[in-house]
């Protein structure tokens, strides 16, 4: 048994509900396993564990849609109930070419500003967890820190938590200055170099201060439960498969996740099969878990980043060929000298 208690706020929860509670209604009559108690701008759902979630990933899309000014109605929200998502066609063309997702210091709309980057926005809206995996400079992380900074400040989430395997790559940490926070801290750099996009300075302190925000490395995370937060995991790729295992089933009943990674950056021994990759693999078709696929074409740095992703890609599929192409020749040459032992061995 699942309880989630969501709390609306930035809407009028009338327009949520409908007029005498008629899309509540709606819900409920579709809905007949879960308990659905809404007192003013706080809902509460409680049933079996897998349906609550689905539930609550509709509530959010609703909530979405009346924040930005979008109709709701009773066809929309029986269209919602049958898996048939009508946020994606309530985007006006504007939206859709230009995505905002938050406005960081100083009003700056910060968006989705490539074809998967807007997948990924949407995949965040309507799964709870999304793996975002592609090759450097696509904006995983980036986009994904502005969703967990839209969520917080909608109260969508209590809390932010920004995480790392600690995987040196090429690197020793050990020999770095300071205490354990002074040698991670620069390793976490990214995640910071992003908020400090989105929020100002002082807010950041205040929230790391309070714990609303909270970075740190992956191992700091086995034995806890993350609820109410919004969570990423960032170069996945480094992950052990236990470690994946290990942070997916912390994860809480009113929690959103996105886990991004590159896996032609893996900086595990050889004999390490990576966790992310077997996530894919093992995750594969579960319901409320998403995978976008970033490429060369999402690339929002220098300009010289794509061409480089191709040509270590185009390097990398030649690599291949050529290795696939000696194991073909030692086959060969194995079944050849085996032909060559059995002549021999009928001659005598």
């Amino acid at each position: 048994m699942s309880e989630i208690n969501l709390t609306i706020s930035d809407i009028d929860f009338l327009e949520l509900y409908g007029e005498n509670n008629a899309y509540l209604n709606i819900i409920r009559s579709a809905s007949p396993n879960i308990s659905i108690t809404a007192r003013g701008n706080n809902l509460k759902l409680v049933g079996e564990k897998k349906e609550t979630q689905k539930l609550k990933a509709k509530f959010e899309i609703m909530v979405r849609m009346l924040k930005e000014k979008h109709e709701l109605t009773g066809q929309i929200v029986e269209d919602l109930l049958n898996d048939n998502n009508p946020f994606e066609h309530k985007l006006s063309a504007a939206d859709k070419n230009n995505m905002t997702i938050v406005h960081g210091k100083k009003g700056t709309p910060i968006k989705a500003k490539t074809v998967n980057q807007k997948k990924l926005v949407m995949a965040s809206e309507s799964n709870d967890i999304v793996f975002a995996v592609g090759p450097a400079g696509t904006g995983k992380t980036y986009t994904a820190v502005a969703l967990a900074v839209r969520a917080l400040k909608n109260r969508v989430v209590k809390k932010i938590i920004l995480t790392r395997p600690a995987v040196e790559a090429g690197e020793n940490l050990g020999f770095l200055p300071g205490d354990l926070k002074d040698k991670v801290d620069p390793f976490l750099r990214p995640l910071y170099d992003a908020l400090y996009d989105m929020l100002p300075a002082d807010k950041i302190e205040h929230f790391i201060g309070n714990r609303t925000i909270e970075i740190a490395p992956l191992a700091f995370m086995r034995g806890r439960t993350l609820n109410d937060a919004f969570i990423i995991l960032d170069e996945a790729q480094n992950c052990t498969g236990m470690q994946i295992k290990m942070f997916l089933t912390r994860l809480g009943p009113s929690a959103k996740c996105i886990i991004t990674g590159d896996l032609s950056q893996i900086d595990l021994p050889r004999s390490v099969t990576s966790g992310l990759k077997m996530a894919i693999n093992v995750l594969d078709g579960v319901k409320g878990i998403s995978l976008i696929r970033l490429s060369a074409e999402d690339v929002v740095r220098h300009r010289l980043v794509k061409e480089i992703i191709i040509a270590y890609d185009k390097a990398d599929q030649e690599r291949q060929i050529r290795q696939e192409q000696k194991k073909l020749d030692r086959q060969k040459k194995s079944e050849e000298d085996g032909a060559e032992k059995s002549e021999s061995i009928r001659d005598v």
